[in-house]
C-alpha cells in the first residue's frame, strides 16, 4: 500500500532551535504538547526529558514515527509520549496546551483556522522559521548565532 505523500519533506529542527523552542513555549510538567509534523520526535523527546511533559506527535511518515517511538523508549520517556500517523490538518488538538510546528508558510496558514477553533484559551503555538502572515506573534526570537539563523514565533490563544 502506498503511503500518503507529505506536504513537506522532513527537515530536522536544529538542536539549538529545539532548546529555544521549548524555552519559548514556557513548558511545565502540566503541559500536554502536540508536535504537528513531528518527524523523528526530537522536540517531544527533549520536552519530556527536560520538562517532564506528556505529548503527542503526529506525522504522515511511518518510518519517522517508528524511529520516534524507538528514540522515546531509549530516552526513558516512551510512557509519556504517543506518536500517531495522521493528517495534521485533521488532528484532534483539543487537549493540547502547547503546539509545536516547523512547517512552510502556506501550511501554517492552512493549519491556523484549525488551531484557532480547537485550542483552549491560553494554549501556546510555537513555530520554527515561519510566521502566520497577518496574525502577529506574541513573541519573536531570532537565534544568533544559530545553526541556520533560526527565527521562532509564539502565539497564545486568547
Amino acid at each position: 500500500m502506498a503511503h500518503p505523500r507529505p506536504d513537506i519533506a522532513f527537515i530536522p529542527t536544529p538542536s539549538d532551535a529545539v532548546a529555544a523552542m521549548l524555552t519559548l513555549a514556557e513548558l511545565t510538567q502540566a503541559d500536554r504538547v502536540y508536535d504537528l509534523g513531528c518527524g523523528d520526535g526530537r522536540l517531544l523527546i527533549q520536552a519530556a526529558t527536560v520538562y517532564g511533559i506528556s505529548g503527542v506527535g503526529i506525522d504522515i511518515n511511518p518510518d519517522l514515527l517508528a524511529q520516534a517511538r524507538l528514540d522515546a523508549e531509549a530516552a526513558g520517556v516512551g510512557d509519556r509520549l504517543t506518536f500517531r500517523q495522521g493528517n495534521l490538518f485533521e488532528a484532534d488538538v483539543r487537549q493540547a496546551t502547547v503546539v509545536l510546528i516547523y512547517l512552510l508558510p502556506h501550511l501554517n496558514l492552512r493549519l491556523r483556522p484549525h488551531l484557532l477553533s480547537h485550542l483552549q484559551p491560553g494554549a501556546r503555538i510555537v513555530s520554527h522559521q515561519f510566521d502566520m502572515d497577518d496574525w502577529p506573534p506574541e513573541t519573536t526570537v531570532k537565534l544568533e548565532p544559530s545553526e541556520e539563523d533560526s527565527v521562532l514565533y509564539r502565539w497564545r490563544i486568547a
